[in-house]
């Protein structure tokens, strides 16, 4: 039996730039609940975008960004007579942002030595370019999935 649909608490636009996008952004990179402390971190990072002379629009590259880097299909385990299959599935909307985000910030905090904005600020300029760590995982991902295509049938 499927379990139940989760009702998820519903995510504020967030201050400056009254985007709902931004506010998750803000929420994922938060630690032991320091939410000012993640906004400083995030508009610290939306700010040496905006003064970097390849930058732009913060908001733009932040939304490229996340477009770039959040995976359109993804391997699944599903166990079909005693053997375990990686099925390729699509990634639902929600999910693909959630992953994005994730991986960018994963990215991020793995340049160890940098303030956390600046390091931030990096990984969302290179993966508005298609560069750096998150989409790099994405392509894996991707490899994955079109490895395993030969169990697409076993999708439920």
């Amino acid at each position: 039996m499927r379990r139940p649909i989760k009702k998820r608490p519903v995510v504020l636009p967030d201050i400056i730039h009254g985007s709902v996008d931004v506010e998750r952004l803000i929420n994922y990179i938060m630690l032991n609940g320091q939410k000012e402390t993640a906004r400083k971190i995030v508009y610290g990072a939306f700010e040496i975008i905006k003064n970097d002379k390849e930058g732009g629009d913060p908001l733009e590259v932040f939304n490229t960004a996340l477009r770039n880097a959040g995976p359109l299909m993804e391997v699944r385990s599903r166990r079909v007579g005693g053997a375990n299959y990686q099925v390729p599935r699509e990634v639902r909307p929600e999910r693909r942002m959630a992953l994005g985000l994730r991986w960018i910030i994963a990215g991020a905090r793995k340049q160890k030595g940098t303030p956390m904005h600046k390091a931030l600020a990096k990984e969302l300029l290179l993966a508005a370019k298609e560069e750096g760590d998150a989409v790099k995982k994405k392509e894996d991902t991707h490899k994955m999935a079109e490895a395993n295509r030969a169990f697409a049938h076993f999708a439920w």
